[in-house]
């Protein structure tokens, strides 16, 4: 599917060649700019992000760790009353979210009601039964989550994923408005943009309030890395930088006593809350993955004690299965007792006969998904794919329907982007972050754009070539700070994965 019918978030409807009128100022930037001052910027970016270290791993790359992210030097703008709707949808969403999982592990109220098949919870992989009757510190599960939207008109946002077990990417965010403060200051002359490099200050206030009950005036707080083999090792690594708290490997930490220490020079140290980077299979071998080196042994029981929070929980996996995804409205409903806000993309599950029918009958037009699969891996985009890739899958789905969901092909918003031709139409989608503490939630007034480089493509992961723009949040009234031109030293003495 082309760029022809989609919405562009700059220019309006596609085909125009005038900016919508609240973004007039972008489009005489980008008139006035020439195309190779443009690429001068946007090259040193990329060189800066290069020389941080801010790679990703290509798993089974030999190139892997020379990578970046390839940026964009276009913004994407979001006007005050959009965000406004989209804040609101996305409060609803999380909250539905921390209330199932609260109930899914706990009461089960949902599937007394018969909103949800059982199986969809008790067969699923990541339903961790072993989590079942614990209860995180101040009843919070999804502390940190980044809720993937796409757009398809001036008011039309639906969401596409729920990412509640470690949602990766405020790392971008944060390099990506730095990188634009310093090298285009005068869009923010132009635009009241709402910052962004709060956000480590408020992760930071975040874990603090879901700390242990007697965890004093100043808990101690650390992020636990699988390690520097990571592909998002950099982000670890600059978070706990950004909030000044310790990066922590699972060697460091000891479990005593259903306690957790850190090992530090000056003796053991007790930890009372872990954002933790590690998958719930590897995080505590003595209750899951029995052969994990990266887990700390003891944790769970620490956690189960009620003397340590772990951020995002552990059993977060069940809220952003693929197959639950596709019960979000109802989810939100029984929870909210309302009309969800944001709604999702209409999903066919291959579990049921009549959806499987349809997808079958129509692989060339639907996206498949495994519902456990992510980074773009492990999908089918029909209008795009050979006949060998549709046939693939069609015997796969045939095999194990329960294995996937289907999706329309969506005409995806773009937003101008530089390509090799000059400026062109690209596909985008979106991932604002939302966190949720004991004083409440905050949604992030930004995100992470990604950006399908490749004309025509929908395919917007960096791990199948995609890019990243920087998401400017305008401002009405003055109750959020507007972005300065100085930036606020993100990246000054950040390290390198």
């Amino acid at each position: 599917m082309g760029t022809r019918r989609a919405f562009d978030e700059i220019m309006g409807q596609s085909g125009s060649t005038t900016p919508r009128p609240e973004l007039a100022a972008l489009g005489s930037w980008l008139d006035e700019t020439p195309d190779a001052e443009l690429r001068r910027r946007q090259q040193s970016a990329e060189a800066t992000f290069r020389q941080l270290g801010i790679t990703f791993a290509v798993y089974g790359d030999s190139d892997a760790s020379e990578r970046i992210i390839p940026f964009d030097i276009v913004p994407r703008i979001f006007l005050a009353d959009e965000w406004a709707r989209l804040s609101e949808g996305l409060v609803q969403r999380v909250e539905a979210i921390n209330a199932f999982l609260d109930d899914i592990y706990g009461e089960r109220k949902i599937l007394q009601a018969g909103v949800l098949p059982e199986d969809l919870i008790f067969g699923n992989p990541q339903f961790r039964p072993e989590i079942a009757g614990m209860r995180p510190p101040h009843g919070i599960w999804a502390h940190i989550c980044g809720i993937d939207l796409v757009r398809t008109g001036p008011d039309e946002f639906f969401v596409l994923e729920d990412n509640a077990r470690t949602p990766s990417g405020v790392s971008y965010m944060l390099e990506n408005r730095e990188a634009m403060l310093r090298l285009c200051p005068e869009l923010f002359r132009d635009f009241r943009v709402a910052a962004v490099d709060s956000y480590p200050d408020r992760l930071l206030e975040t874990m603090k309030s879901v700390a242990p009950h007697g965890s004093g005036q100043n808990p101690v707080c650390v992020v636990l890395t699988p390690g520097h083999f990571n592909s998002a090792y950099y982000e670890h690594s600059f978070l706990a930088d950004s909030m000044g708290i310790e990066l922590v490997e699972a060697a460091d930490l000891v479990v005593d006593d259903d306690i957790v220490w850190m090992r530090t020079i000056a003796g053991r140290v007790k930890v009372d809350v872990i954002y933790r980077r590690i998958d719930d299979d590897y995080l505590d071998p003595l209750v899951f993955r029995p052969d994990s080196m990266l887990g700390v042994p003891g944790l769970i029981a620490a956690y189960a004690a009620g003397n340590v929070a772990l951020l995002n929980a552990p059993g977060n996996g069940i809220a952003d299965d693929k197959a639950i995804y596709s019960y979000m409205p109802e989810i939100v409903r029984f929870y909210s007792g309302g009309e969800p806000k944001l709604p999702n993309v209409e999903t066919w599950r291959c579990r049921e006969p009549q959806a499987l029918k349809y997808v079958l009958d129509n692989l060339k037009d639907v996206v498949v998904k495994l519902v456990d699969g992510s980074g773009g891996y492990g999908m089918l985009v029909g209008p795009t794919a050979t006949k060998a890739e549709i046939e693939t899958f069609r015997a796969a789905l045939i095999a194990e329907p329960h294995r996937y969901i289907a999706q329309p092909t969506l005409a995806l918003s773009t937003v101008p982007t530089l390509s090799d031709s000059g400026l062109a139409p690209r596909h985008v989608d979106f991932r604002p972050f939302v966190l949720t503490g004991s004083k409440g939630i905050q949604v992030v007034p930004g995100g992470l754009t990604r950006v399908a480089l490749k004309e025509g493509s929908l395919v917007v992961n960096s791990s199948q070539g995609g890019g990243t723009k920087d998401s400017f949040v305008l401002m009405d009234g003055g109750n959020t700070q507007a972005q300065t031109q100085t930036g606020g030293g993100m990246s000054q003495g950040q390290g390198g994965a």
